[in-house]
């Protein structure tokens, strides 16, 4: 089978080398080369070194809602790519690790662990959410057209006591890892103490925390504006008044610092979608052992033994041209995830096949779902692969 696979993210010029360039800036070893771009940068002596990830800030958002001369793009000193797939749990935690997507084994939103049997929603450690099976849209929009509402799906079921994906596929995050070299670093997200919620609560705490003697490096993670293109798509209104007003508030808190490196950049970039349903397509579940995973725009089909030949074109007779449909073996002869050593059982997650989408179509596991996300991201086109590296000497 030909993979044809004409496009993927640039592993010697992605986040993984950003990660690595901020670990060698402290002295800590290193995983993989480091990030030609920013190691100029990073060679001068500043008392705070801060990286910024605004979640979904692609280098296609900020050119098409940010003039030339603003704050932001007047300080771009170049693109980059983020990792494959270019979604946040894959990106943020090669940021994290210093490692590649293969390394790390977090590909996406939701993932098969293999000890479980269970597709697990790894950021909230959740099974996967999943469709009630007499489910019917029971709501109307103003235009009189269906709509699917919150009950069409199953209440939400911890996936174990434990966190899962930190039991089978643990890592050890550059944070620590500064802090364990002697060095001293902090991060700054909603997911930790003292759990700022707003970009304004983050901002102040970075504010606060380079105000502070001593080098350090502060990594931050704000999750706009990605949340608001997933609701609205990336030229909407509320868009461009997400990715303006964070540009704004960026720019006082940065004006405000001195002695400072201040870096910014996006985890991946964004995209508008087309959505479908799997459960829409009857044929292509019956082949499938579990529903697929990982994300809308990447998934892994587990295919029926009687099925295992025949699956690719049953799939390619529904989105031959929307998704390349890769086996296991080429996916990672191609290094689709990373360059790095592949972990030890992440071929037991990925599945029989992986489905790329390679256009604007993605497909969900659930009705309501697909409604609800106009904007999407995980696929490999370069909208959401490319990213931009902002850099501000103060």
């Amino acid at each position: 089978m030909s993979t044809r696979l004409t496009y993927k993210p640039d592993y010697d010029n992605c986040l993984v080398n950003l990660s690595n360039s901020i670990l060698k800036k402290f002295n800590t070893e290193t995983t993989a080369d480091t990030l030609v771009l920013a190691d100029k940068y990073l060679k001068g002596e500043y008392k705070n070194v801060v990286l910024l990830v605004l979640d979904a800030m692609g280098t296609s958002i900020i050119e098409k809602h940010l003039e030339k001369d603003g704050f932001f793009r007047s300080h771009f000193v170049g693109s980059f790519d983020s990792v494959y797939p270019p979604t946040t749990v894959a990106a943020t935690t090669s940021i994290l690790s210093g490692q590649y997507p293969n390394e790390h084994g977090w590909l996406g939103w939701d993932m098969y662990f293999p000890q479980l049997d269970k597709n697990v929603s790894v950021f909230n450690n959740n099974e996967q959410l999943s469709e009630k099976e007499d489910a019917v849209p029971t709501g109307e929009y103003p235009d009189g057209r269906k709509k699917w509402l919150e009950d069409s799906v199953k209440e939400p079921v911890p996936a174990a006591e434990e966190n899962v994906a930190f039991k089978y596929i643990p890592y050890i995050n550059i944070v620590d890892r500064i802090n364990n070299a002697g060095g001293r670093a902090h991060a700054v997200m909603p997911f930790l103490p003292p759990f700022p919620q707003t970009i304004e609560e983050i901002l102040k705490q970075i504010t606060s925390l380079c105000s502070e003697d001593g080098k350090k490096f502060i990594y931050s993670y704000w999750n706009e504006p990605d949340g608001t293109m997933h609701r609205t798509g990336t030229n909407s209104p509320e868009t461009h008044s997400m990715v303006s007003g964070l540009e704004k508030m960026v720019e006082e808190t940065v004006n405000s610092l001195s002695d400072t490196l201040f870096l910014i950049t996006a985890d991946h970039g964004h995209m508008d979608s087309i959505n479908h349903c799997i459960l829409d397509y009857p044929e292509i579940l019956d082949c499938l052992v579990r529903k697929p995973s990982i994300e809308p725009r990447t998934l892994n089909f587990f295919v029926k033994d009687e099925y295992k030949e025949g699956f690719p074109g049953i799939f390619r007779k529904y989105f031959n041209d929307a998704f390349l449909l890769l086996t296991r073996e080429e996916v990672l002869s191609e290094n689709l995830f990373g360059k790095g050593n592949t972990r030890e059982g992440l071929e037991e997650m990925i599945g029989d096949y992986v489905a790329l989408s390679v256009s604007d179509v993605s497909l969900f596991n659930t009705h309501i779902e697909a409604q609800e996300m106009p904007g999407g991201h995980a696929g490999l086109t370069p909208e959401e692969v490319i990213i931009p590296l902002i850099v501000i000497e103060k």
